[in-house]
């Protein structure tokens, strides 16, 4: 199914730090899909990519956060890395970013520690989830049901727990990508 995002424009909200392979491979997957796809980062240029513990490549940035309207989007993709996530999470735009998202009901994507900016946008709370697994405390804290399982869906909300697990996160995110807003989904209240 080549074309089962055409017309949709995806946002990767990144940085330096992302584990390059869940950055990489999902977006390959989407591009595949038929969805144009840009990254989007607070930096301008490109990032740092990471293989676990060493530097990768420096990926492309195809737009500033500053110059990156949310509503041009319809879905988010979150990719980890523990540098990517944690950087993200001190950056009130890129919060503000995610938040978008959350409220306005569109579908996210979010592997290993992508999930942990979730928290700070109010996006955890009520919400069926996993993740790398030392971010587990920090989700069910937040609110989450967090369970250790390849890839979990809810309402649009797809997360999984590291590489291993792409294939899965990405065939379920191509899923709630194409079926876009979840509008049954109510946001839990703070």
């Amino acid at each position: 199914m080549a074309n089962e995002l055409s017309g949709k424009t995806v946002a990767v909200l990144a940085t330096d730090g992302v584990e390059q392979v869940e950055l990489t491979k999902p977006v390959q997957a989407l591009k595949e899909a038929g969805a144009q796809v840009h990254v989007v980062s607070p930096k301008s240029g490109a990032i740092q990519g990471w293989n676990h513990f060493d530097k990768a490549d420096e990926i492309p940035v195809d737009r500033v956060l500053d110059q990156a309207d949310p509503a041009h989007y319809a879905a988010l993709l979150l990719p980890g890395g523990v540098i990517n996530p944690d950087q993200l999470r001190l950056e009130p735009k890129a919060i503000a970013f995610i938040r978008h998202f959350v409220e306005a009901k569109k579908p996210i994507a979010a592997i290993c520690h992508g999930p942990w900016t979730l928290i700070d946008a109010g996006g955890a709370k009520g919400r069926k989830m996993t993740s790398w697994p030392s971010l587990q405390a920090d989700l069910r804290n937040a609110g989450a049901d967090w369970v250790d399982q390849e890839v979990v869906t809810d309402q649009g909300l797809v997360t999984s727990r590291n590489p291993d697990d792409i294939p899965a996160f990405s065939r379920k995110m191509i899923e709630e990508f194409r079926e876009g807003r979840h509008e049954a989904r109510t946001v839990a209240a703070e």
